[in-house]
């Protein structure tokens, strides 16, 4: 039995099965199986036999199918698989919170809230992306990214807004000429911040709106915090603490951005975001025990592969010391006096001569996006890394669960059994008596779907994949 599994059991057998006062659910992007093989293999210490353990080899219980509902197919999109994350309902790709007649469905969030539980986002996504938008929205399209900032200030449940904390990117879509929904909420008691330093500052236990990119924050390698959702998780949960409970919604939104790109040195940033976002929340369900974690990926991006073109090897130490992101170095070469020396800081391992020739030369093409391409196939050579597509798999995803209740995310599930299983713990929850007789369990919140869908956001990944 290796490690991982052995960790696993040893959890199962001493943690006790309750209902959960505290429920997160964190969602890795794109976070197929391969993500985190690669990932123990880029921490593994080389002086050590062994290829040693991560964070989350401890918490790994399950499996989770992802396909769509039958209109999309067996590959799903974020939308299709945040609503069934969130709902337990199956439906068409691009769907936010709707089911397949573009009706409202219930979240596990929403549901939190109608209980009189604290709710709350953090993400490094704009909030308005796929996931979170599922988890706080309903919309026939998730390409309508004012519509579904429109649904965060005007969806009411029991007179209250839907989420207490919202931390992430997207002042492009709260900030508009045609309306201005950061005012509105600061109008509202919100706090707002727009950078990390003055989150710090805000007091235990508001209601915060936290904008800190224009759409997406940037990625890991080029943020001034590089493990920012560890930093936003800990300061939700700071607002988000209560006697009633909260449910809180993290997502490691750049992993599936990463996988879009086919760019292995952001994804293996992005991974170890979440893993020290993990520690953290291992940490914390030490100390509050009343506290369920689940942690699991919508869908696996990109086929991402550890090896590649017949060679039986992997190199990811050639990612440990890289100063930026593949697309900030693309950026910035074709201005540098010595482009192979500039190449070689921001990499962080010796090139040599036909590697600087190469690279050098690369400075003269006028496109960013063709030296962003050809720096990433760089970097897939010198490491054997694969690809095999810039789009989805329809691959199952792992689950890891830890905490109160956790045992019922052991074994083969599919993601709608994740939202049940919540919904269920939700509806034995102390709070819910309180509200039984004002709230039918299941039922849709008030709310309307937008079908004014923006024809013109195309929302390409080919051309942006951020989109995604």
């Amino acid at each position: 039995m290796n490690t991982a599994t052995q960790g696993t059991q040893t959890k199962i057998q001493t943690s006790t099965a309750s209902v959960p006062k505290n429920i997160i659910m964190v969602v890795a992007d794109g976070m197929g199986p391969a993500y985190t093989t690669a990932y123990r293999n880029y921490k593994d210490d080389p002086t050590t036999p062994q290829v040693d353990p991560v964070i989350f080899d401890d918490m790994l219980v399950g499996n989770a199918s992802t396909y769509p509902a039958a209109v999309s197919g067996y590959v799903t999109d974020s939308a299709a698989a945040a609503t069934a994350l969130a709902s337990g309902i199956k439906s068409y790709n691009g769907a936010i919170g709707v089911d397949v007649n573009k009706q409202p469905v219930t979240s596990v969030l929403q549901q939190a809230k109608k209980q009189g539980m604290r709710t709350g986002i953090a993400v490094t996504s704009q909030i308005v992306h796929a996931t979170p938008a599922a988890y706080i929205a309903h919309n026939e399209s998730r390409k309508n990214y004012n519509a579904l900032a429109d649904s965060f200030f005007d969806l009411r449940i029991n007179g209250n807004f839907v989420a207490d904390v919202m931390l992430g990117g997207g002042t492009d879509y709260f900030e508009r000429e045609d309306r201005d929904l950061v005012a509105s909420f600061i109008d509202n008691n919100y706090e707002y911040v727009d950078s990390y330093n003055r989150l710090a500052a805000v007091p235990a236990g508001s209601n915060v709106l936290g904008l800190f990119a224009p759409v997406g924050l940037p990625p890991a390698l080029d943020d001034k915090r590089r493990h920012r959702l560890s930093y936003l998780t800990e300061q939700a949960i700071k607002h988000l603490e209560n006697d009633r409970g909260f449910f809180l919604l993290v997502e490691a939104s750049q992993v599936d951005w990463a996988g879009h790109a086919n760019d292995i040195a952001s994804a293996m940033a992005e991974m170890d975001d979440l893993a020290v976002t993990m520690r953290y929340l291992k940490r914390y369900v030490d100390a509050h025990p009343d506290t369920l974690v689940v942690l699991t990926a919508d869908h696996s991006t990109g086929g991402l592969s550890v090896g590649a073109n017949g060679q039986y090897a992997w190199k990811p130490e050639l990612l440990h010391n890289m100063k930026g992101s593949v697309e900030s170095i693309a950026r910035a070469m074709a201005s540098q006096d010595d482009v192979a020396l500039f190449v070689e800081s921001q990499l962080g391992f010796s090139l040599d001569a036909e590697d600087k020739k190469q690279l050098t030369a690369l400075a003269d093409v006028a496109d960013e996006m063709e030296r962003w391409k050809v720096i990433k196939g760089f970097l897939d050579e010198k490491t054997h890394t694969g690809w095999t597509t810039g789009g989805h798999t329809g691959v199952d995803v792992e689950v890891f669960a830890f905490g109160a209740g956790y045992t019922a995310f052991v074994g083969q599930l599919d993601n709608t059994d994740i939202a049940r299983n919540m919904f269920r713990y939700l509806s034995q929850h102390p709070t819910r008596a309180e509200f039984k007789n004002s709230v039918s369990s299941g039922t849709a919140p008030s709310a309307t779907v937008d079908t004014n869908v923006e024809k013109q956001d195309s929302c390409d990944f080919k051309s942006d994949w951020r989109c995604q």
